[in-house]
């Protein structure tokens, strides 16, 4: 546990939001192909979504970067102070939370998988992996990252409990899992209507359900 909530600790959360704000799909859409990503596809500054865009590789610079985000604040946090896994898991919940709510973006941002893989991989590799594969099954079952997404985030509270977790890190766990499921609510509804846009989809299809989710974020 941390012994005080004030101070030093305050400065690295406040730097953990601040890391976890830097939109870095939105920089390279930017260096790599010239174009503002939160006007193409489905807006959104995720790695999915520049990988459809601008390409598969640059979506997993993508994803790599934003999983440090959440993997960083962790690394930092035992050369900085004393205790348990409570105060990283917190540091990377502000680095979901300035992804998602980033200054940098007028407040708005992407969904948080990638930054909440970077945290689970740096404080449960263990349920993360578990996490990591079921989110393969479901994606390459149903064709929808947006459901593979909201399942696997789902499943880690459940995990980590099975591991013998702390309730501090399952509570938070709860908490990022609700971040990221309300992050997509709208390809929710675009799934109960049989409209969202599935990952291996013909270019014709891939256009249509772009116009239709002009508004969506990760």
């Amino acid at each position: 546990m941390i012994e005080n909530l004030h101070g030093p600790f305050l400065l690295y959360l406040l730097g953990a939001f601040t890391l976890g704000a830097l939109p870095f799909g939105k920089l390279i859409a930017r260096i790599a192909a010239g174009l503002d990503i939160t006007h193409h596809g489905s807006g959104n500054i995720g790695a999915a979504n520049v990988a459809r865009t601008i390409g598969v590789k640059w979506g997993l610079l993508t994803l790599v970067l934003d999983a440090l985000k959440g993997f960083l604040p962790v690394f930092f946090f035992s050369d900085l102070f004393s205790g348990g896994p409570l105060g990283p898991s917190l540091g990377g919940l502000c680095a979901l939370l300035g992804h998602q709510f980033s200054p940098f973006l007028k407040f708005r941002g992407g969904k948080g998988v990638g930054t909440a893989l970077g945290l689970y991989l740096a404080v449960a590799p263990g349920p993360c992996l578990l996490a990591m594969a079921l989110f393969a099954i479901v994606v390459y079952f149903s064709n929808f990252v947006s459901l593979g997404s909201m399942i696997s985030a789902c499943a880690i509270p459940l995990l980590l409990l099975m591991w013998g977790r702390s309730a501090g890190i399952v509570l938070i766990a709860c908490a990022m899992a609700i971040l990221v499921c309300l992050k997509h609510r709208d390809n929710l509804g675009r799934l109960l209507k049989g409209q969202e846009r599935k990952w291996r989809a013909g270019k014709a299809q891939d256009n249509r359900s772009s116009r239709r989710s002009s508004s969506s974020s990760e």
